[in-house]
């Protein structure tokens, strides 16, 4: 199986609270446990397909969406981004779910995954994974992403354009995205040049400043998380490090940590087969783990 495609599955919009809709796939539909996946920021559900496709081969059941402003989700109107927004949209997707789903939550996600699983009773998920984030994040990492972001308001001639400007931003990661893997992340414009798929407006209001100012209300919420946590770091990351996880450690004593070799702030891209692999343990280790998920070890081994 090529794992950087997702199986067959089912794609829908779903309403959020204000009436944005969220798009939202679901891989496996009879598997157990269910997984909810929840991408970081200027990313889509593609960035799960590699551990989607992984997981859903071997039993359980994967759900990724598109927050609100990236991907094939609806854009605010007027640009206007708050946080609170984009926790209540992963509650409600929580809540749509047939059982309580283990939260996998890289960077942006992990985050409204703390805050949720913190702050609402009864707790929405059943488990947290975070991929590369805590609570204090290295500023120059995220200056870093957001610089990339920023870089090329008036788009992409072409997809190669694009590919040679990924492949400058990764250049750890071997060969370069092709047309197909790159559509998903790119809109035509009016004047035919290609531009990312999120809203622009996500990186000109205050949603950026709003997220430093969240700090506080983060720490709180992981120092109340009940359930089992493991957090999945890349040894070289500059998002997290090693202060920022023992900091972490402090706020959440049962939490579990396992560095990733090799791997950088997007984990899931650069190590899908370790990252999978440490997924499928977690689940098996979970109390209430339920039929199936020791089929995913078998295979994730």
């Amino acid at each position: 199986m090529d794992k950087s495609i997702a199986p067959a599955a089912h794609i829908e919009s779903i309403a959020a609270l204000d009436g944005a809709q969220l798009a939202m796939e679901t891989h496996r539909a009879d598997g157990a446990p269910t997984l909810l996946f929840a991408h970081g920021f200027g990313q889509t559900r593609g960035a799960w397909n590699g551990a989607v496709a992984a997981l859903a081969a071997c039993g359980c059941r994967c759900v990724s969406f598109d927050a609100r402003g990236h991907g094939e989700s609806g854009r605010a109107p007027g640009g206007d981004y708050h946080m609170q927004q984009f926790v209540d949209d992963l509650l409600l997707l929580a809540r749509a779910q047939p059982e309580r789903s283990v939260l996998v939550g890289a960077s942006m996600g992990g985050l409204l995954g703390l805050v949720a699983a913190g702050e609402a009773q009864p707790p929405p998920f059943r488990a947290l994974v975070l991929v590369d984030i805590t609570p204090r994040w290295e500023t120059k990492g995220v200056e870093r992403i957001l610089a990339f972001m920023q870089a090329h308001p008036a788009g992409f001639a072409d997809y190669v354009e694009a590919a040679e400007q990924i492949a400058a931003y990764l250049p750890h990661r071997p060969g370069r995205k092709s047309e197909e893997q790159l559509r998903p992340l790119l809109r035509e414009g009016a004047d035919g040049r290609l531009r990312w798929h999120w809203d622009p407006a996500l990186l000109a209001g205050d949603l950026i400043a709003e997220s430093e100012r969240y700090q506080p209300r983060l720490f709180a919420a992981a120092a109340k998380v009940g359930v089992p946590v493991l957090l999945l770091s890349g040894e070289r990351s500059d998002v997290v490090s090693h202060d920022t996880v023992a900091e972490f450690r402090q706020l959440v004593p049962h939490a579990r940590h396992i560095e990733v070799a090799g791997a950088t702030h997007m984990l899931a891209g650069d190590a899908n087969d370790a990252f999978t692999r440490e997924i499928a343990h977690f689940i098996q280790s979970l109390d209430d783990a339920v039929a199936g998920s020791g089929a995913c070890i078998a295979q994730q081994a």
